[in-house]
């Protein structure tokens, strides 16, 4: 996200917004104020929080968030039809001075795609419920330890968690854990000092070169680098890029994780409900 972010910003510098075009009502969680409010509206900036993306104009701001299926379709030349409502997987259009812009698209049927046009971010209610940032210059290792003390939670679940850290999805978690060498069903709350100061140096490290490995690339390659940098998410049955063990996979009603069993849980493959049930 921090990479697109500086992709847009880049990219709009000196420009204005010409125009918002909606293909799907419902993605706009606002009515005040009105997708016409930014019409001719400077872009003064964008910012990420956690995975909101923000686009500043003239004090209103545009925030948007992708979800699990969507994406941010950059073109440096937008065509000049209007979008027919539900045509298409574009949600939301914006188009700016020098006619480029960008779609906001979502595949699949399960619509999580959200935007908001507000005066505040704060009004956000996702971004109001944020917890802290894990790239912040003040997120410390002591601040980190303190936030782990007393959670009786997987810490997969607890990386994952928009209101405990900012900005850590499914993906990240899977490639933090693998380079901390902990099990994702660690309790969070049990986890020793060294055990901590690994997930912290994960948490970081893991963060930082994503940021840098994607830096300067277009919006349109972005999610091809993030999936070749992968070490064990979305790689099972590939071998470890650590030990060569089999990257293994537990499966959810929605989701999964990926997982060495040699460099993560002492060899010791970890209980897929899913995939038990189906074997019986």
């Amino acid at each position: 996200m921090q990479a697109l972010v500086d992709f847009l910003a880049e990219r709009t510098d000196g420009l204005a917004v010409a125009e918002i075009e909606l293909a799907s009502f419902s993605v706009l969680k606002t009515f005040d104020p009105p997708p016409t409010a930014l019409a001719g509206a400077p872009v003064d900036g964008w910012s990420r929080h956690g995975k909101f993306l923000d686009l500043d104009a003239d004090g209103i701001h545009l925030v948007f968030h992708l979800a699990r299926a969507g994406w941010l379709r950059w073109s440096d030349a937008l065509p000049n039809t209007r979008m027919r409502p539900g045509k298409s997987p574009i949600a939301l259009r914006v188009r700016f001075s020098d006619g480029s812009g960008f779609d906001l698209t979502e595949a699949g049927t399960k619509k999580s795609l959200a935007a908001y046009l507000v005066r505040d971010v704060k009004e956000v209610p996702g971004i109001a419920r944020l917890g802290p940032d894990p790239l912040a210059d003040d997120f410390d290792e002591a601040t980190f330890a303190a936030m782990l003390e007393g959670r009786r939670t997987q810490i997969k679940g607890l990386l994952r968690d928009q209101e405990f850290l900012a900005g850590v999805g499914n993906a990240y978690s899977d490639e933090i854990l693998h380079v901390a060498k902990l099990s994702p069903f660690a309790i969070a709350g049990s986890l020793k000092a060294e055990e901590v100061q690994r997930l912290y140096a994960a948490l970081r490290d893991t963060l930082a070169g994503a940021v840098v490995a994607a830096s300067g690339k277009p919006a349109a390659e972005l999610k091809d680098a993030k999936r070749e940098g992968m070490r064990v998410h979305g790689r099972t049955g590939q071998p470890c890029p650590v030990c060569g063990d089999t990257v293994r996979e537990v499966s959810f009603a929605d989701s999964s994780l990926q997982y060495c069993a040699t460099c993560q849980t002492g060899g010791k493959p970890l209980a897929d409900r899913r995939m038990s049930r189906l074997l019986k």
